[in-house]
């Protein structure tokens, strides 16, 4: 998850680097580092974010047409200048920059150090440039050898980029199950982790595939091979991605931003999908597999974090509407498991990145099973996307802030298409229900619109939770895991520790904890179990606990029980949690303001999961 950049050209190398690690901070910001190729090879590296680096790098200046740069998100080491990439090997004449783990680097640094090699680093990065040195030595091999000879012997996840001093205008790239994109520009050559520092500078890209090592210099073509040394066709493909979309557009923050996104990309992902006057959904990557799907046994749906909570929505969705069982499994879980899957399941993965290392493992555990695998992703072109089945985008556009937002609605957008499609086709809804959600699901961009519009209340109610120790989020329903979402938002970005549960348990252990310093964030739309949630609110305040409930519109009774609402639009009950995650998300970005914190960039968090 770390992020990777680099660059082989006739430009100067070093404004480049810069540039890509300020796109990519948002995978890691432990430390960061350059290294460009001149007459020697020049690195410099620094524990903090990339602008403790450019402190450095401003005084010395580097100049060079290739080199490589790397925001850390740290694994193996604590977060300081020494393990900071990139990582060069004993000679000090190749530097490398590596996103991943390598789980036998123990095995090989011992192997090493017999043969007089010395570390000063804790990092597995730096067992792998002294073993590509050790093999370009011993063997005197060009470096792409060198790099593939040490790759046999590597175990784990990697994506790495190679310079070396004796062959200053050439880049080797190479992946195994963690992302990589090379950039084709006028007889030069990008490298990041994901598209955002290439779009400045060039659309056509290649993905790397796994287990693939590509060459990269100047006035040659690009070439790869297969880790078996057999030459590989890259396929190039346009990026769909404008410049603009990956700025702050006069927000101070890139989550406040996405927030206020959300009708729009809701609307996005609707878009050619459903039609409110003809009264039809159409998802085309659900189209080849409608029938296997809505007879399916079970469907089984995975994730990590925001993607989980989705998930679970989704799970009250297809059972409610469409009468699919369905199973929610976290990722990081159902690929350690031995699950009893068959080939008339079906696994639906949802990714933000498309790259989460826990839901691409576990995808392709029970791909192997004969499962049919779909795909829920936001990126274009990535791993999760080229190994399923079939599957859908959800058309968020880049997602810069580390904390989910407009990616959650897009799935659950996603989703709730999902769910009314296989509906139809098993004929388990009413014409005029199966009309009603139709419409009531195009009316959600506006009706976010109208929520988004009270910023103002939803930060002055902010302003009275800032100094909690601890909050706890409660619904029941669909607005269940709405409430485990908003948990979480508060959790990652304002450092309070916060819950969320079935309203129904909050008896069950959790009533304990209630006093008049505990804010409890009701999620009170249900009007299936409304009777059930009063009593709810009713037992928080028998207990001197602070009530701040989000309500439909008009609801007075909840409102006189609670000491602050916030009212949302009403709408058809399996839509809500498109409605009530809003302003949670806007509770937990003010709280995080008004405490001082990082909004975009939280402690110890990065983006995309891609290691374990």
């Amino acid at each position: 998850m770390c992020g990777i950049v680099a660059y082989v050209g006739q430009k100067n190398a070093y404004p480049i680097l810069i540039n890509g690690l300020k796109r990519l901070e948002y995978r890691g910001y432990d430390s960061a580092g350059i290294a460009v190729a001149n007459d020697n090879l020049t690195v410099i590296k620094k524990k903090g974010k990339v602008a403790e680096l450019l402190k450095v790098t401003q005084k010395i200046d580097p100049h060079g047409t290739s080199g490589i740069g790397h925001t850390r998100w740290a694994t193996h080491g604590a977060p300081n200048d020494v393990n900071a990439h990139p990582h060069s090997s004993r000679d000090g004449k190749i530097a490398l920059v590596h996103n991943g783990i390598i789980e036998n680097c123990d095995t090989l640094r011992k192997a090493l150090i017999k043969l007089g090699h010395v570390f000063v680093s804790e990092t597995d990065t730096e067992v792998l440039v002294h073993l590509i040195q050790e093999y370009k030595t011993r063997y005197r091999v060009p470096l792409e050898e060198s790099v593939r000879l040490a790759l046999e012997k590597v175990v784990g996840a990697y994506a790495i980029v190679v310079i070396d001093q004796d062959e200053p205008q050439k880049i080797v790239v190479a992946r195994k199950a963690s992302p990589l994109v090379i950039g084709l520009g006028n007889d030069e050559f990008f490298v990041a982790s994901d598209a955002t520092p290439l779009i400045e500078h060039t659309k056509a890209v290649v993905y790397l595939q796994d287990e693939e090592i590509a060459v990269l210099e100047p006035g040659k073509k690009l070439a790869i091979k297969s880790f078996q040394n057999e030459p590989q066709k890259p396929s190039i493909v346009e990026l769909d991605m404008k410049l603009e979309e990956l700025e702050k557009g006069g927000f101070p923050h890139f989550m406040l931003k996405e927030i206020h996104q959300q009708p729009e990309t809701i609307a996005d992902c609707m878009r050619g999908r459903l039609n409110a006057k003809e009264a039809w959904t159409r998802l085309g990557g659900l189209e080849p597999y409608l029938d296997r799907m809505a007879k399916a046994n079970r469907l089984i749906i995975t994730g990590c974090g925001t993607s989980w909570h989705a998930g679970l929505i989704g799970e009250y969705l297809i059972e409610g509407l469409a009468r699919i069982p369905v199973e929610v499994e976290y990722a990081s879980e159902l690929r350690y498991r031995n699950p009893v899957i068959n080939s008339g399941d079906v696994v639906v993965a949802l990714s933000q990145s498309g790259e989460t290392a826990d839901t691409l493992a576990a995808i392709q555990h029970v791909k192997e099973k004969g499962a049919l695998i779909y795909g829920i992703v936001n990126v274009v072109g990535s791993s999760i996307a080229r190994v399923t089945d079939a599957g859908s985008y959800i058309h968020a556009g880049p997602e810069i802030g580390v904390a989910s937002t407009k990616a959650f609605t897009a799935q659950l957008t996603l989703l709730s298409l999902m769910a009314i499609q296989l509906a139809k086709a098993k004929g388990t809804l009413h014409h005029a229900y199966y009309q009603e959600l139709i419409r009531e699901l195009s009316e959600i961009p506006n009706k976010v619109r109208n929520i988004l519009a009270k910023d103002e209340v939803i930060k002055d109610i902010a302003e009275t939770i800032k100094d909690a120790s601890n909050a706890l989020y409660l619904g029941r329903g669909y607005n269940f895991p709405v409430a485990l979402e908003g948990a979480l938002k508060l959790k990652e970005i304002s450092y309070i520790h916060a819950e969320g549960y079935p309203a129904a348990e909050m008896k069950h252990g959790p009533i304990a904890l209630i006093d008049e310093n505990m804010p409890v964030i009701v999620l009170a739309t249900n009007m299936s179990a409304y009777d059930k949630i009063v009593s709810n609110v009713q037992e928080v305040k028998a207990r001197k606990g602070m009530v701040i409930s989000i309500i439909s519109e008009g609801d007075r009774q909840i409102k006189e029980l609670s000491d602050y609402s916030i009212e949302i639009p009403k709408t058809i009950e399996p839509l809500t949690p498109l409605l009530s995650v809003v302003p949670l998300q806007l509770l937990s970005y003010h709280v995080a303001v008004m405490r001082g914190c990082n909004v975009d960039q939280p402690r110890n968090l990065a983006k995309s999961v891609t290691v374990e």
